[in-house]
């Protein structure tokens, strides 16, 4: 003990990360009132969402599934947003400038005085026989009841010597349909690709910016990265407000798969890697200025650092993933026979929706299909993370709530993205602060206790139960989530219940115009409008993320005038309808 610095804390909760999951784990224990502290390796709050440069986030994107901290996280968006809001781009419906993101974060943050929140990496995991009791970073040791590995990589995991998996696992393991029955090329990747995300801007026909320059420029290794696409489509992919565009592209762009093993290998191989992966998205910003003219290049004052166009550390689709109570498997994530929900984890505590999505430059990986069409577009079958993924299998005194959950290989590309790994990380929040509370381990925690205190949680109420059609301010809304966490053998597969009407109100946009209704199709409908005036002949692909509207729209007959209210995407000629409002005949 005597080479441990001198400056000792305690602490109720202690959260080792400070990226999406980490962020939300740390705001959750304080608001229930846990002696709190978050230590980040970064200046920024939020890792994915923010620090990472991923503010164009995927998943949980319907009515229903805007709840817990995500939903408060897009309610604050919208609310500070500029007029540009938060329709720019095709791959979400939600984009931001990431500083707006992190400032977010930062206020909520600061606004709990019970939570405290500085820069550090741990160094080593103080335990005691079974049970981790603090960790020690470089210029203090925190004692905890409750440790959250918050990390990107689940480097506690590792530092602590609690049971984890890397890379695949054959079908003989769990029999997931998507698994390689023998091991082949594709397992050269043990885990997904990173992408270290930058920002470049538009700065208009009349400014010139200056030629990025590239290490290693080989324009040959993005060879049919725009195929397909005209320069704005291409370009609006990761659109952000003020010009900005986040370069994420999946298309033999800038995910990096060289020698992966490596992230978890010597500090100095990690950095190596880690070093070219920004390389080659230098690379590929380079390759879209040559390709699309000067008036593209890398934003500047965007992160904090001097490259400020950079994000602050690679966007990771995984890391080491815990050995826990229980494994989500891949067929947990698809949806049942004849339905278009997954089976219920009679212990959920979080939800997601998003299609099962991998990265492996250069290798087509098919998967087993869990998308369908909703609302006129397509989305992710909805599936629930049981709380005995968070728990180690051996180990008390703590919980994980990044991507370094108990998952599947196959499973985590479903459940590592930023919607689902923010309320992952609400709940295992929750759940310590509750343990400090009841004075238990995690493993002890009676999942019903936890799973009442995110549904009554009196500022960010949190849905456990995908029902399609039952939006959080719906009177209802309590009332069925605790009848199917009661009756889960009575979860209907459509993800649909019986409910009362009520008054929807306009979220996001006062707008209305009105038009001729096209069907071209089931889920597919378009609106050909004829005002206001300066839109009229423009025909705009009609989508939803509401309910009340997607029901609607399988009743309107074909070529029916109607006024609808919503906002429009340019991105992908969308109109995000929110309300319906069919008109009369003429007399």
């Amino acid at each position: 003990m005597e080479n441990y610095p001198l400056i000792m804390t305690e602490v109720d909760v202690l959260v080792v990360g400070g990226g999406t999951g980490g962020t939300a784990a740390a705001i959750q224990a304080a608001r229930r009132g846990a002696k709190t502290m978050i230590v980040s390796e970064f200046p920024w709050l939020g890792g994915m969402l923010t620090s990472a440069g991923v503010s164009a986030p995927d998943g949980n994107e319907l009515e229903a599934w805007q709840t817990g901290l995500w939903g408060e996280f897009l309610r604050t968006l919208q609310q500070r947003a500029t007029p540009e809001g938060l329709d720019n781009c095709w791959v979400s419906f939600f984009s931001y400038d990431p500083r707006m993101g992190a400032q977010i974060f930062a206020d909520w943050a600061c606004e709990l005085p019970n939570l405290q929140w500085i820069i550090g990496v741990p160094l080593e995991v103080l335990r005691e026989g079974n049970r981790l009791t603090g960790v020690r970073f470089a210029q203090l040791t925190v004692k905890a009841k409750v440790i959250l590995d918050a990390t990107e990589l689940g480097d506690l995991l590792a530092m602590a010597d609690v049971p984890y998996r890397w890379g695949w696992e054959l079908q003989t393991e769990w029999g997931e349909p998507s698994a390689p029955i023998t091991k082949n090329a594709i397992l050269e990747y043990p885990v997904q690709a990173p992408t270290w995300v930058a920002l470049m801007q538009d700065f208009g026909e009349e400014i010139a910016p200056e030629i990025i320059s590239a290490p290693n420029d080989d324009p040959a290794k993005f060879a049919g990265a725009i195929d397909g696409y005209e320069e704005q489509q291409f370009l609006n992919y990761g659109r952000l407000p003020s010009g900005l565009l986040m370069l994420n592209w999946p298309q033999c762009g800038n995910d990096y798969g060289e020698g992966l093993g490596r992230l978890i290998a010597s500090d100095t191989e990690r950095q190596q890697l880690l070093l070219e992966c920004r390389w080659h998205t230098q690379n590929f910003a380079r390759f879209i200025q040559f390709q699309f003219g000067r008036r593209y290049g890398l934003a500047k004052g965007i992160f904090p650092h001097a490259d400020s166009a950079f994000a602050l550390h690679p966007y990771y689709r995984e890391s080491r993933r815990l050995i826990g109570v229980t494994t989500i498997r891949e067929q947990d994530i698809l949806p049942q026979a004849g339905g278009r929900v997954a089976s219920l984890q009679i212990d959920a505590i979080a939800l997601g929706n998003y299609v099962n999505d991998h990265h492996y430059p250069g290798v087509q990986f098919p998967l087993q299909p869990k998308s369908i069409r909703w609302g006129g577009r397509w989305t992710g079958t909805p599936f629930t993370i049981p709380y005995r993924c968070l728990i180690p299998s051996t180990t008390d005194g703590l919980l994980v709530c990044e991507k370094n959950i108990s998952v599947s290989h196959i499973a985590n590309g479903a459940t590592r993205l930023q919607p689902v790994v923010m309320n992952i990380g609400q709940a295992a929040g929750m759940a310590a602060a509750l343990c400090v509370e009841r004075n238990c381990q995690p493993r002890d925690l009676p999942v019903r206790i936890l799973q009442l205190a995110l549904l009554q949680d009196s500022r960010a109420t949190s849905a456990l139960i995908p029902l399609f059609n039952l939006p959080p301010d719906h009177p209802d809304w309590l009332r069925w989530q605790q009848y199917y966490l009661d009756n889960p053998n009575s979860y209907p597969a459509d993800g649909t219940v019986q409910r009362a009407d009520y008054d929807y109100t306009l979220t996001h946009s006062q707008l209305t115009y009105t038009g001729i209704f096209i069907r071209r199709g089931s889920q597919d409908y378009s609106l050909a409008i004829t005002q206001p005036t300066e839109l009229q002949g423009q025909i705009w692909i009609i989508v939803t993320r509401r309910a009340h509207v997607e029901q609607k729209l399988g009743l309107l007959a074909h070529q029916q005038t109607l006024t609808v209210a919503g906002s429009l995407n340019h991105s992908l000629q969308n109109f995000i309808v929110e309300e319906i409002y069919p008109q009369p005949e003429a007399p």
